[in-house]
């Protein structure tokens, strides 16, 4: 259907672009059916054999949706335009998803840098607890050694033991 009436066809308000298209339809089966013969034919001679043609496309244009090749265009224009709503909708969720993603990611960042100054303290003042203590044992076992000196050698200024 790439005849300038096809071409004009498709600027016909809706209402006439059916009969029209109908009626293109009808012209061209009946040239490539009977070709040059039509010429010669006398009126009506051809209507026993080319009445069933009519009368199937007759119930095509009135019936089916895809006759008007116009409205099924752009029925398929809003199919696709839906799908690409329903896409574009899913990349933004994506996106909304990949921002919440990225805000927990600088969270845990901020998180990990926090717990590992806490652990930095927390070393350090367990570190201090350790040299504390191990300081006191020492002083500890040096007056435990002390202690036994002085009772094995008879006194606090260790008299026996100096000598």
């Amino acid at each position: 259907m790439d005849s300038p009436f096809f071409v004009w066809l498709t600027k016909v308000p809706g209402v006439w672009r059916i009969p029209f298209a109908f009626l293109e339809d009808i012209h061209q089966r009946f040239v490539r059916t009977y070709g040059r013969a039509v010429f010669s034919a006398l009126p009506y001679g051809m209507n026993d054999e080319f009445s069933r043609v009519l009368s199937q496309q007759m119930e095509y244009y009135s019936s089916d949706p895809n006759a008007d090749r116009i409205n099924r265009l752009k029925g398929e224009m809003s199919q696709v335009r839906n799908v690409m709503i329903e896409n574009i909708d899913k990349v933004l969720e994506r996106g909304d998803r990949l921002e919440l993603l990225v805000d927990k990611t600088a969270n845990m960042q901020g998180n990990t840098f926090r717990f590992r100054k806490q652990t930095r303290r927390f070393r350090n003042t367990v570190w201090w607890r350790n040299v504390k203590l191990t300081v006191a044992l020492i002083i500890l076992l040096l007056i435990i050694i002390y202690v036994v000196l002085a009772f094995v050698c008879h006194g606090i200024t260790l008299p026996s033991c100096l000598k």
